[in-house]
C-alpha cells in the first residue's frame, strides 16, 4: 500500500499502531488453525471505538476490505485475511470500562482478556461464566465472534448466555449498539444474531457482560478408567441420574500422556481415560450429589476416583485440562484441533469413528472433550514439514466431521466454521439456506467488505503463495 495511505491510518491511531513490516506482519498470518495462512499488507492496531470508526470509514472510502482480529487464539481461520489488505487488531483496546455489581454487569472493550473479566470482579464474590481453554489469553471481542464455550458451559452455558449487549461498527463506520444491561430488549435480537457471526456484521469494540455468584462450594473429582467405553458409560449415566455438573470433561490415553508430562499432577498414564468432573453450588447439597457420582463411577468399574481436597489441588487439575491442548505440542511438531457436536449419547460412536479414521490415514490421534455436552475436540497430529501427511490430515478431519453429522451433530460447538469448513457446510444446509444467511449478512455488511469469505463457500479460498498451502475447501 502506498505511504500516503499508511500515513493517513498512521494519524488516527499513531506510528505505533500500524503495523507493515513484513517480519513483524508474518506474527499475523494464521491463527490457532495453522494449516492455512495468508498475511495481511498492513495491520491497524486502534485504541477506541472513535479510532476503529476512523479507520473503517476511511477503508470504506477506499473501498478496502478488512478482517478484524482478536488474540489470534482462534482454530478455524476466522481472522486470516482472504482478500482482505488490512487487518484491524483489538488487542490495544484492553480497559473495562465499568463495573455494576448491584445490577450485576460490566462494560469492557473487546480485547480484554477472558480472565481478566473474573480477575476484576473476584474479590467481590462475581465472575464470569464463560470459559474457554485459551481464556488466559483469548479476547472478548473474539469470544462473541465466535460465541465461545468452554467446560462449565454445560451448566452454565455459551457466550450468548452471557452477553447483554454488544457495541459494533458497521463496514461503513456507523457505530450501533445492539441489545442493552437488561434481559430483555424489545425487538429482534440483533445482539444474538450478532454473537458467533464470525466477525462478519462489523467489528464488536465493546460487550456488556453478564457476572453470575460465585458458587459457594466446589467439589472436583479425577475419575480414573481403564477404558473409553467406561468413561463415556459413566457421563451417559451421571446425566441419566438428573445430576447436571458445571463441567464433565474427558481425555484419553494420548491425551493423558501429553498433560502427566508437561504438569506432573499425577496423571496414571496406563490409562484407558480419565473424567474430570465438577459440581458446583450451595455446600448443603453437593454432599449427596457427590455419593451419587462415586455410586456411578464404582457401577462403570472405574479405576480410581480423586476427590480434590482442597482449591490447589482443584486448580491444578483446571490447569492440566485447559492446558492439554497446548501440551500437544510435546507429542508431535504439529497438531490440528478439531472441533465437532454429536448428541450426549453418540459420544461412543464418535469415539470409535475417530479411531477408525484413525487407522484409515495413519495418523495419532488424541481426544480431549466437553464430554458432558457431547462437544468433541480430536487433536491431530502430523508434521507439517511432510506434505502428504499434512494432506491426510486434513482428509482426516473432514470424514471427523462427516461422521459428526452422520450421528445427528453438528461441525462445531464453539471454534467457528471459519476458512476451514467451508466447504461442509453444505452437509447441513440446503443452498436456500445458506442464501437466506448470506441475505441476512448483507443487512450488516452489504459490499461484504468486513471478513470477507468466511463461512460460506465461494470460489476463493486463503493461501499464502509463499509457503506450499492448500486452498480452503469449496
Amino acid at each position: 500500500m502506498d505511504t500516503a495511505f499508511i500515513a493517513q491510518l498512521a494519524a488516527i491511531v499513531g506510528p505505533d499502531g500500524v503495523v507493515s513490516n513484513k517480519t513483524a506482519l508474518s506474527v499475523y498470518d494464521c491463527d490457532g488453525y495453522t494449516l492455512e495462512k495468508s498475511t495481511p499488507d498492513l495491520v491497524v492496531l486502534p485504541r477506541s471505538t472513535g479510532e476503529v470508526v476512523a479507520v473503517v470509514k476511511l477503508l470504506h472510502k477506499e473501498k478496502i476490505a478488512f478482517v478484524p482480529r482478536g488474540a489470534g487464539t482462534g482454530l478455524s481461520g476466522g481472522c486470516l485475511p482472504v482478500e482482505a489488505p488490512v487487518m484491524i487488531g483489538t488487542s490495544r483496546m484492553n480497559k473495562i470500562l465499568h463495573i455494576d455489581l448491584v445490577n450485576r454487569y460490566m462494560v469492557a472493550q473487546a480485547g480484554v482478556v477472558n480472565l481478566w473479566v473474573s480477575n476484576a470482579v473476584k474479590s467481590q464474590g462475581f465472575q464470569y461464566a464463560p470459559d474457554p481453554s485459551s481464556q488466559q489469553a483469548c479476547t472478548i471481542g473474539g469470544n462473541v465472534a465466535e460465541n465461545s464455550g468452554g467446560p462449565h458451559t454445560l451448566k452454565y452455558g455459551v457466550t450468548t448466555n452471557h452477553v447483554l449487549g454488544v457495541e459494533l461498527v458497521l463496514p461503513d463506520g456507523e457505530v450501533v449498539q445492539l441489545g442493552g444491561v437488561v434481559d430483555d430488549v424489545l425487538g429482534y435480537d440483533l445482539r444474538g444474531i450478532t454473537i458467533g457471526a464470525e466477525g462478519t456484521f462489523g467489528i464488536v469494540t465493546q460487550a456488556t457482560l453478564r457476572l453470575t455468584r460465585q458458587p459457594q462450594a466446589y467439589r472436583t473429582f479425577l475419575v480414573v478408567f481403564e477404558t473409553v467405553p467406561q468413561a463415556t458409560q459413566t457421563v451417559s449415566d451421571v446425566i441419566a441420574a438428573g445430576i447436571i455438573p458445571a463441567a464433565l470433561e474427558m481425555m484419553d490415553n494420548l491425551m493423558i500422556q501429553a498433560v502427566e508430562a508437561a504438569f506432573h499432577v499425577g496423571f496414571p498414564t496406563d490409562a484407558g481415560a480419565v473424567l474430570i468432573i465438577e459440581l458446583d453450588g450451595l455446600e448443603a447439597g453437593l454432599d449427596p450429589q457427590t455419593k451419587k457420582i462415586m455410586a456411578i463411577c464404582e457401577r462403570n468399574a472405574a479405576r480410581e476416583v480423586r476427590l480434590a481436597q482442597d482449591e490447589a489441588e482443584r486448580t491444578a487439575l483446571w490447569k492440566s485440562r485447559k492446558r492439554a491442548i497446548g501440551a500437544a505440542g510435546r507429542l508431535a511438531p504439529n497438531y490440528c484441533t478439531q472441533d465437532g457436536v454429536v448428541p450426549r449419547t453418540k459420544v461412543p460412536d464418535i469415539l470409535a469413528a475417530i479411531a477408525r479414521i484413525s487407522e484409515k490415514y495413519q495418523l495419532r490421534i488424541g481426544n480431549v472433550f466437553h464430554a458432558g455436552d457431547g462437544n468433541i475436540h480430536p487433536i491431530l497430529l502430523f508434521d507439517e514439514r511432510n506434505t502428504e501427511e499434512t494432506e491426510r490430515v486434513l482428509k482426516a478431519g473432514r470424514e471427523i466431521l462427516q461422521a459428526c453429522v452422520d450421528l445427528g451433530g453438528s461441525l462445531t460447538g464453539e471454534h467457528g466454521i471459519g476458512v476451514e469448513k467451508m466447504g461442509q457446510m453444505s452437509l447441513i444446509f440446503t443452498p436456500e439456506d445458506m442464501l437466506a444467511m448470506t441475505q441476512v449478512r448483507a443487512v450488516f455488511n452489504p459490499e461484504n467488505r468486513c471478513n470477507p469469505h468466511k463461512i460460506f463457500p465461494t470460489p476463493h479460498g486463503c493461501i499464502d503463495t509463499r509457503v506450499p498451502r492448500r486452498q480452503a475447501s469449496l
